[in-house]
């Protein structure tokens, strides 16, 4: 359903009528939008890395303005993560680390540039709140699990293109959480993560 829905909203962009018509001042206001996409979570720990993949979804909201060609704006956005990542043989033969992502608050501000009347190139960055499930098993009969917040900076850059009051964007980022650590038992955590997305909503 929630790919139905994003997936609706990028086709109206490009079906609008008529396409991709110059607007009075692209670009400029406030928005809201849905995101889809792909979630990479990585861990490394001493000495050892490994990502893994899942299905990335929320919503953005923010504003824009449109000083002669070159855009300034400010963002929020929430999403949800099914990604995981596990590693093993970290400290002894056999244990294992994981973390499972959850939801993710980011607030931040880009800069884009006008290629087109309706085209943009931009880059973000910004804070980002990562909520994360950590487990840790040594196998030898030690184990735990703790869920945490996870703070860290987002940077990332994209394509925008608008028709009338719609958008759709493709776009990049990377964001780092710094180490993490779980406990005395685990030496710290680099948690990081790489995301491709698409967004499409309304500029009012």
């Amino acid at each position: 359903m929630k790919k139905s829905i994003l997936a609706l909203a990028v086709t109206s962009v490009f079906v609008a009528t008529p396409a991709f018509a110059q607007d009075a001042t692209p670009f400029t206001g406030p928005y809201v939008g849905g995101v889809l996409g792909v979630d990479s979570v990585e861990l490394e720990s001493n000495g050892l890395d490994g990502n893994d993949k899942g299905t990335i979804y929320g919503g953005v909201i923010g504003y824009d303005m449109n000083l002669g060609g070159v855009i300034v704006g400010l963002e929020g956005e929430y999403t949800e993560s099914e990604a995981s990542e596990s590693q093993r043989n970290i400290l002894t033969a056999g244990d294992k680390a994981s973390l499972n992502a959850g939801r993710d608050l980011y607030a931040g501000a880009r800069v884009g540039y006008q290629i087109d009347p309706n085209a943009m190139l931009y880059v973000k960055g910004g804070y980002t709140n990562a909520k994360a499930k950590l487990s840790y098993d040594d196998n030898a009969g030690n184990a735990f699990s703790v869920s945490d917040k996870l703070d860290g900076y987002r940077v990332g850059g994209g394509l925008e293109a608008s028709a009338n009051n719609m958008f759709v964007r493709l776009e990049y980022r990377y964001s780092d959480y710094g180490k993490y650590e779980t406990s005395s038992l685990v030496p710290n955590i680099d948690t990081s993560r790489h995301q491709g997305v698409v967004m499409a909503g309304l500029r009012f």
